[in-house]
């Protein structure tokens, strides 16, 4: 009895270490578990700054209802009765014309981002060049949104 339990105690050893040390070293890419915290660190960071240039971007209470909601709506510029809902933490920007969903946007950044840019980035786009974001943007039908439980989520 005593040997298995020695033998339990190893193998839960051994899948801490190999959960804490070896997988984020290897899922990362990184060489060492040093630097992954260090990749972490600057991850957060760069959060953190995303996050305080957010805030400069929106109202307080665009902020309040982005976190509330999880989504910030942006109104059209171009055409009357549009609103672009942009998500929070990245994903298909929703195309809603007189309170429904007719469409979905894809824009990416071409370098991976803190989502709280992405959110500026959006905002920034469709208020201030809101044909050359349509003109960038991968279209999507209803019907991709429906599929994908989107139009939906966001019919609220």
């Amino acid at each position: 009895m005593d040997v298995a339990l020695l033998v339990a105690a190893g193998l839960v050893v051994v899948c801490v270490v190999v959960c804490l040390f070896v997988w984020p070293v290897r899922e990362t890419g990184h060489r060492t578990f040093a630097s992954v915290l260090d990749h972490y660190r600057e991850t957060r960071e760069a959060d953190r700054r995303a996050d305080e240039l957010l805030r400069d971007v929106l109202t307080p209470d665009e902020y309040t209802r982005l976190q509330e909601r999880g989504f910030l709506d942006v109104r059209s510029g171009r055409f009357p009765g549009r609103i672009y809902r942009v998500p929070r933490d990245g994903g298909i920007v929703v195309l809603r014309e007189n309170g429904r969903s007719v469409g979905g946007l894809c824009v990416q950044a071409t370098t991976p981002m803190p989502a709280a840019d992405s959110v500026a980035m959006h905002k920034l786009m469709i208020e201030g060049a809101e044909s050359e974001y349509l003109r960038r943007a991968n279209h999507l039908s209803i019907g991709a949104l429906t599929r994908y439980g989107l139009g939906v989520l966001y019919d609220r």
